[in-house]
């Protein structure tokens, strides 16, 4: 089976998504937009925490228990690093020592005057990857998570309070002037099919939806787009989405994420446990394919990629 795919991608399971994929589809044949408003600065070191999960996982290098950074990882800079604790030194957000030499080369490209666009081209090339990896954005885009305790960045949100506390809004900071990275508005336009993976729609596919552009291409090419809901007879599978759809006032079911979609997709895969929802989400416009998507269980992710491929307008 071969086609000209585009995937709009957050984390873990769009990254468990696209090793599905590349079983019916050559990589070379794969555009995968990702998500950096998670991107962050740490230690001086500039991070991309939703393309390198994508990379590393392609690769068959991920921690398949966290589900990010390496396998086999050793954490002795950030032991070291508690001495200075005291002093202002960030210990809550841990990088393992073989993940710290991807930061520190992507962070040396980038002073050097690499674009984004070229340094993530240039770190999948280094993991024998034949996809395209663009990130959605060279321009500053920073998800801002608001809280009754203040605004938090997105990864004190996730990370450092490991994401329990209610959310009270989400904004995109540099959203309004940031512009569409290299690549990322023809891959939209010249697909055959595009796949929203199964990721958070309000904080991995929102970032991407807010750039310029992007959410009219992919409007443009509603006929064509398939997404995958991430919630599972009304729970997320992974992370807060389920809880955050529900603390901004949307349902927090494959109804509400048909409702989110609509605008910029003609059909939406749902897991076979919401199958009594599918009318539901078919008054919203949109198609349904029901199928199993929890890619734990083996073959589920081909199976997965292979309904996307298929999903008609």
């Amino acid at each position: 089976m071969s086609s000209q795919v585009t995937v709009l991608a957050g984390g873990v399971g769009a990254a468990r998504f696209l090793r599905g994929l590349f079983e019916l589809v050559d990589q070379s044949d794969v555009t995968v937009i990702a998500n950096t408003g998670d991107d962050s600065v740490f230690h001086g070191l500039y991070i991309s925490p939703d393309i390198d999960t994508v990379v590393y996982t392609t690769a068959g290098a991920i921690d398949p228990e966290r589900g990010w950074g390496l396998a086999d990882e050793s954490w002795r800079a950030m032991e070291a690093l508690q001495r200075y604790e005291g002093s202002g030194a960030v210990t809550w957000f841990n990088l393992g020592d073989r993940d710290l030499a991807t930061h520190l080369w992507r962070t040396g490209r980038l002073a050097d005057g690499h674009s984004l666009t070229e340094v993530t081209a240039e770190l999948a090339a280094s993991w024998g990857l034949r996809y395209r990896l663009l990130p959605v954005t060279n321009d500053t885009l920073r998800t801002v998570v608001g809280t009754d305790e203040g605004d938090l960045a997105f990864q004190e949100y996730f990370v450092r309070h490991r994401h329990g506390i209610p959310v009270t809004s989400v904004r995109f900071d540099g959203a309004e002037t940031a512009r569409a990275g290299a690549g990322v508005i023809a891959a939209i336009a010249d697909a055959q099919h595009v796949v929203i993976a199964p990721s958070n729609p309000l904080v991995s596919i929102g970032p991407l939806l807010a750039v310029n552009g992007v959410g009219q291409a992919l409007r443009t090419a509603r006929e064509r787009c398939t997404a995958i809901s991430p919630i599972v007879a009304g729970a997320a599978l992974k992370g807060p989405a389920d809880r955050m759809l529900a603390e901004l006032g949307h349902e927090a079911n494959v109804v509400g994420v048909a409702r989110l979609y609509a605008p910029y997709i003609c059909t939406l895969i749902i897991d076979s446990a919401d199958a009594d929802r599918a009318d539901e989400v078919r008054a919203c416009g949109v198609d349904v394919i029901v199928t199993d998507t929890i890619m734990s269980r083996p073959g589920v992710g081909v199976s997965l990629a292979k309904a996307a491929l298929l999903a008609e307008p």
